[in-house]
């Protein structure tokens, strides 16, 4: 049997380029709108005077970090728990896929997903996410997201190997605990890195729920 793949993702390697986002978006042609990966900014802190000069301001508890994602291909895949056309599928090695002509739009999986991962195509009426690039995965190829990363903090890879190097870490704030779906996902943490569920900080830019 094919061991299943998942991501590693190196928070503290991430410095929010959006290259990653880039790439897929190039690799499954998505127009303006619409992203299977996206980067979620999260921090917290503000600026107050200046003890030794108030003219000036100083950083009072300032932190912040990326965190790049996208379907997480989960062990408990919610989404496709939630259709009832059974459209959505898991493949051996994991990959979780839509088959489209099973797909009746009813977005049922894109409410479910707790992070956001799935897009309905308004000119097919169809939803649509990321696949892993499973044709390139097929063909013994990286995922585009991962070969673009500049500063390689994307990786993917048979999960058992990710863990066995990186881990057991699979949530940071602002995702959402591990628990709801076992997400194929192993996280090396920022050395600002929160707890999920108990952050003390803000999304800046929550383009989609994360619950």
């Amino acid at each position: 049997m094919t061991a299943p793949l998942g991501f590693h993702l190196d928070a503290s390697a991430c410095i929010g380029c959006r290259t990653c986002v880039t790439a897929c978006k190039s690799k499954n042609a998505l127009p303006a709108g619409r992203d299977y990966r996206r980067v979620v900014e999260y921090g917290d802190g503000s600026w107050i005077p200046d003890p030794e000069d108030p003219t000036l301001l100083a950083p009072s508890n300032l932190f912040a970090y990326c965190l790049s994602i996208a379907c997480m291909h989960c062990e408990d895949p919610a989404c496709m728990a939630a259709c009832p056309t059974e459209a959505i599928q898991q493949r051996p090695d994991g990959i979780v896929l839509i088959d489209s002509a099973r797909c009746a739009g009813c977005r049922y999986c894109e409410w479910a997903c707790p992070y956001g991962a799935l897009s309905f195509d308004p000119s097919t009426g169809r939803m649509t996410k990321c696949d892993l690039c499973a044709d390139l995965i097929d063909a013994g190829q990286e995922p585009w997201c991962a070969a673009s990363c500049v500063t390689r903090a994307l990786e993917v890879g048979p999960m058992d190997e990710l863990r066995a190097r990186h881990g057991e870490l699979d949530a940071l704030a602002p995702l959402p605990s591990g628990d709801q779906t076992r997400p194929r996902l192993v996280i090396t943490p920022h050395r600002d890195a929160q707890p999920a569920g108990r952050g003390s900080g803000d999304a800046s830019n929550p383009e989609r729920d994360l619950r």
